[in-house]
């Protein structure tokens, strides 16, 4: 029997989302603030995708991203801000400004702002290092302007965007030589400028935390953004109150106060296409659900040509989606602990580097920890702290492949590979084992497993320069994907824009511009 001739009255809909990652529900939710009839299909129990969040024994944990800023701002740049004005929701935003350092060179603390990090350099040591960084400041400044000329929520990938751009025109053109500067990977902005070794090792971290990737694979447009963002007057990290789980609600809500439907433990098996032209999805229970104008993968792109039936799109497109270079996978460790004694200063962020030598993507030498209970006490029991430390994409795949979760052989690599998380997070609470109430380890397998992705990956590793990202167009009629493996960046920014665009891309362009009125992007 053919997929068709099992479908039911009920089953149709304008638009359906495989997963409910970030980029998934922007995507989703607009489409319905649209007026489109939109289901996401979730595989998981709970939304979100990797930014989902889960709770142990009365500790609300982040399963992914942990840094968010320009969020707060409802004017900010930041495409998730304007993904949560364009639904009118919102929710409450914490507040710092100071993160911890652990590097090679020593234990410092610094702000985000331009300003204090020259305060740094000079007790570092390296009152060289402050001219340049003061140089970088001005060479990025036109850049930074030019990253925000456009906003995203213009952007669509078909020939309406001449209409959606044309309010921007202007500013564009202004910016010409700026924007075609945007497109060239970062250190050909910054080598002419930064000789400094440190200096050098810290823009090839900044550029890996956005990225994956250091300063030659890091597309200068990235930087730039974050430059405009992180080093502007006044300027502010944000956390939202409940954790990313929160701000997961929030999209949902938003997703559902313009009629759109959220279906967890909704596992799609199959996309459904016919003449190339795709039909809908089949879900693993046997289910067959109809799309009558669109199917947006937010799988990734390796995922994505798995759920596609055997001849469906071209073999070039099916062997280039499936290839594409993968980041490595995280380790992960999810810890309560008793809070009793510590700093009360303690701040809530810290990044360790082990070994500048070994370069910034080497296995398991950046390590991340986040402890959002010093800003938000209600995520922990009284008295005691959630900690999320993380090796943000430096876990090798290869050592985890084909073992067995259940086996001894997992079991020992996992505490093995966890050891540099503890390690870390030492060097901040040097008695932490002994405040342990919840440890949980998180590896390659748990985000295959939990998170459907490809090798535990977050997203492709495409060098700028050398790779394009390939957008939310694929060669089969009525499929689109958005996500990170469509959009350049890691994190939230990168993944709504990524659902920004894929939605604008199937939304009429006279509502398109009708919305960009009321967000106020143009007069």
């Amino acid at each position: 029997m053919s997929i068709a001739h099992q479908t039911t009255a009920g089953d149709s809909w304008d638009i359906i989302v495989i997963g409910s990652g970030v980029g998934g529900l922007t995507a989703g939710a607009l489409l319905a603030r649209y007026g489109y009839r939109v289901l996401v299909c979730e595989a998981h129990s709970v939304p979100g995708g990797a930014a989902h969040g889960f709770d142990r024994s009365g500790f609300r944990f982040d399963s992914g991203p942990s840094l968010f800023s320009g969020l707060a701002d409802r004017h900010s740049p930041n495409p998730l801000r304007q993904v949560l004005n364009a639904l009118e929701v919102d929710l409450g935003w914490l507040q710092y400004n100071t993160w911890g350092c652990h590097l090679p060179e020593g234990h410092f603390e610094t702000e985000v702002g331009a300003d204090q990090f020259c305060e740094v350099l000079q007790a570092l040591g390296r009152p060289e290092a402050v001219a340049q960084w003061r140089e970088l400041q001005r060479v990025m400044e036109p850049l930074a302007a030019a990253s925000v000329a456009l906003p995203t929520a213009a952007l669509r990938w078909n020939s309406g965007i001449f209409q959606t751009l044309t309010p921007f025109l202007p500013q564009l053109l202004s910016q010409l030589p700026q924007v075609q500067r945007l497109t060239r990977p970062f250190s050909q902005i910054s080598d002419p400028v930064i000789t400094d070794p440190f200096l050098r090792n810290w823009l090839d971290l900044l550029c890996y935390l956005l990225s994956g990737l250091p300063a030659q694979g890091t597309i200068a447009a990235e930087m730039a953004f974050m430059f405009a963002d992180w080093y502007r007057p006044g300027v502010q990290l944000d956390y939202p109150k409940g954790g990313s789980g929160a701000l997961v609600a929030t999209l949902v809500r938003g997703l559902e106060k313009w009629g759109g439907v959220l279906r967890c433990r909704a596992s799609v098996a199959e996309i459904w296409v016919e003449r190339n032209q795709t039909r809908g999805v089949k879900l693993q229970n046997g289910e067959v659900l109809e799309a009558t104008t669109a199917v947006i993968s937010n799988a990734s792109s390796w995922d994505t040509v798995k759920l596609l039936p055997e001849g469906a799109g071209s073999p070039r497109f099916r062997q280039h989606r499936s290839t594409l270079p993968p980041c490595p996978s995280f380790m992960h460790l999810h810890l309560g602990i008793r809070a009793t004694g510590l700093d009360p200063n303690l701040a809530c962020h810290h990044i360790v580097v082990n070994d500048w030598a070994a370069g910034v993507t080497a296995p398991q030498n950046v390590v991340l920890i986040s402890i959002p209970s010093l800003l938000d006490p209600d995520l922990a029991p009284p008295d005691c702290h959630t900690i999320h430390v993380y090796t943000p994409g430096n876990e090798p795949y290869g050592p985890w492949a084909g073992l067995d979760r259940n086996g001894p052989a997992y079991q020992n690599l996992k505490a093995q590979r966890a050891q540099v998380m503890w390690q870390a997070l030492e060097r901040v609470i040097p008695d932490v084992r002994d405040r342990l109430q919840v440890s949980l380890v998180g590896t390659p397998l748990t985000h295959a497993r939990f998170l459907r992705r490809h090798q535990g990956s977050y997203g492709p590793a495409l060098w700028a320069g050398q790779s394009q990202f390939p957008g939310p167009k694929t060669p089969i009629q009525g499929l689109l994907c958005c996500g990170d493996s469509t959009f350049p960046g890691i994190g939230l920014p990168a993944v709504a824009a990524s659902g920004l665009i894929a939605a604008h891309t199937i939304a009429p362009v006279a509502q398109h511009l009708t919305l960009l009125k009321r967000l106020s992007l143009i007069p």
